[in-house]
C-alpha cells in the first residue's frame, strides 16, 4: 500500500454505531455500481440485518457486491443469510476458514481485523465498528464507544484499489478466480471520482504479514517523536511494543503532554490486568493514564499537537501491531484533529478516572522481576513473531461453510467480538 499523503479530501468523524450504522447502510443501499466491504465481525442480529437488508437493495440494481469476513469473529452465520445474499449475486469471501477441533475453533492469531466500506468509487468508511448491536447504547452498559471517519475523495480510489486487491490476492492464495462466472468486473473509475472534495491531506495505513508488518506502529512512533505540544492516544487494547512504550515516555520527559485513555470497565478483564503491569513505568516517565468507566472503550484513535490524528481497527497490543490484518486512516488536518481532540476531552473530564501515582500497588520483588520480564517480552515479540507462519492469507466463498440452524437459536456471541 503506498502510504504517501492524498491532498483534497473530506472527513467526517462518525462516533459510535448511532453516528456509522445509518450512515454506511444509506450509502450501501443506494449503491448503483459496486460496494466492497470487510469486517472482522458480523452478527446476525439486528444490526447485521439491517447491513443485509442494504446490500439487497444495492444487489437488487446491479451492483457488483464483495464482502469479507473473518472466519474467527464472524463464526455463526446462519445458511439462510448467507445464501440470500449469494442468490442476489453478493460474493461472500471469509477469510482463512478452519475446522472445529473437539468443538473450538482453531484459527486464533493472524486475524482480518480490518473495517472497510467503498462505495461507488466516491465514498469509503475506516474504522474499528464492527456489525453487530453491541455498538449501539441501547444494547446497554456492554454497548462499546468507538469511532469510523466517512471519507470523500482522491484517498477513496486508493482504498478501493487497495480492498480489490485482497480479494483478489486472498482468492488467488486459495487458488479461486476474482472474477466467477456471470460477475461483472469492477467498475470503472470515473475521472470525476479524483476531484479534490475538501482540503484535508490524509492516508490509508495498513499492516500484514508480509510487505507491510509494522508501518501501523511507525507511523505512530513517528507522530509522538515530532510531537511538541500534547499526545492523545484512546485506545481499548493496550499492551504495546517495547519501542512505542519508549517514545511515550521520551515524550513525556521532554514536556509533552501525554494522555492515554484505556479500558477502566474492560469487556475482559485481562486487558486492564495487561495494562496496569506498565503502569508504574509510564507514570513514573510523566504519562498521564486514564481509565474510561461508563462502558468498555474499543477505540483505536490518536491525535497529537494541532495536525496529527489517525482513526483505525488497530489497537496497541501484540495481536494488532505483530499479528492482524489492520487499517488505519491518518489525517493532517486542524479542522478534523480539533474535533477528534474534542471529542476526546469529554472523555477525559467526564467519564475517565486519573491514575496517579499513589493509586499503585508499592512494587515488591515480584512486581519488580514481572515488571523486567515484560518488558523484554514485549522488546523481542515482533522478532520472535517473525519466525511464525505467514502464509498467504486466504479466502473462500462463504457458501458451505456455515451450518443451518433451528429459527429461534440465536448466533453465538464468540470471545472474537472483543476486539
Amino acid at each position: 500500500m503506498n502510504t504517501r499523503w492524498s491532498p483534497g479530501n473530506q472527513l467526517r468523524l462518525l462516533e459510535n454505531g448511532e453516528e456509522f450504522f445509518p450512515r454506511v447502510f444509506t450509502c450501501i443501499a443506494a449503491a448503483e455500481q459496486e460496494v466492497l466491504l470487510e469486517t472482522f465481525i458480523l452478527f446476525e442480529d439486528k444490526v447485521g440485518l439491517a447491513l443485509h437488508a442494504a446490500l439487497l437493495s444495492a444487489a437488487a440494481r446491479g451492483a457488483r457486491i464483495d464482502i469479507t469476513i473473518d472466519g474467527f469473529g464472524s463464526p455463526d452465520l446462519s445458511a439462510h443469510f448467507i445464501s440470500s445474499l449469494t442468490r442476489a449475486g453478493v460474493r461472500i469471501h471469509v477469510f482463512e476458514p478452519a475446522p472445529r477441533l473437539w468443538g473450538w475453533r482453531t484459527n486464533l492469531f493472524r486475524r482480518m481485523h480490518r473495517k472497510i466500506v467503498v462505495v461507488d468509487s466516491q465514498r469509503a468508511f475506516v474504522g474499528g465498528i464492527n456489525y453487530s448491536a453491541d455498538h449501539l447504547l441501547d444494547y446497554g452498559p456492554e454497548a462499546k464507544q468507538d469511532y469510523a471517519v466517512e471519507i470523500e475523495g482522491p484517498l477513496v480510489q486508493k482504498i478501493r484499489q487497495f480492498a480489490l486487491n485482497a480479494v483478489a490476492s486472498g482468492q488467488s492464495a486459495h487458488g479461486a478466480n476474482l472474477h466467477s462466472a456471470g460477475a461483472p468486473a469492477p467498475a470503472a473509475v470515473s475521472p470525476d471520482s479524483l476531484k479534490w472534495t475538501g482540503t484535508m491531506a490524509a492516508m490509508l495505513v495498513t499492516r500484514d504479514n508480509h510487505r507491510h508488518p509494522n508501518d501501523i506502529e511507525r507511523h505512530y512512533r513517528i507522530a509522538i517523536r515530532a510531537a511538541r505540544r500534547r499526545v492523545v492516544i484512546a485506545n481499548a487494547y493496550f499492551f504495546p511494543s517495547y519501542r512505542l512504550l519508549r517514545e511515550l515516555s521520551r515524550a513525556a520527559k521532554r514536556g509533552v503532554q501525554v494522555q492515554l485513555i484505556l479500558q477502566g470497565e474492560p469487556d475482559m478483564a485481562v486487558v486492564r490486568t495487561a495494562a496496569s503491569m506498565l503502569y508504574h513505568h509510564l507514570i513514573s516517565s510523566g504519562v498521564q493514564i486514564y481509565e474510561y468507566l461508563d462502558r468498555p472503550l474499543h477505540g483505536k484513535v490518536a491525535v497529537c499537537d494541532s495536525e496529527w490524528a489517525t482513526v483505525g481497527s488497530s489497537n496497541l497490543d501484540p495481536l494488532s501491531l505483530s499479528l492482524n490484518l489492520e487499517a488505519n486512516v491518518v489525517i493532517r488536518d486542524r479542522q478534523f484533529n480539533r474535533i477528534l481532540s474534542d471529542k476526546l476531552d469529554v472523555l477525559l473530564h467526564m467519564s475517565c478516572r486519573e491514575i496517579k501515582a499513589t493509586d499503585l500497588i508499592t512494587s515488591n520483588w515480584w512486581r519488580v522481576l514481572r515488571g523486567f520480564l515484560v518488558f523484554h517480552l514485549l522488546r523481542r515479540f515482533p522478532a520472535w513473531v517473525s519466525y511464525w507462519p505467514a502464509r498467504r492469507p486466504r479466502l473462500r466463498p462463504a457458501e458451505g461453510l456455515t451450518v443451518e440452524r433451528g429459527e429461534s437459536e440465536r448466533p453465538a456471541r464468540p470471545q472474537a467480538e472483543a476486539r
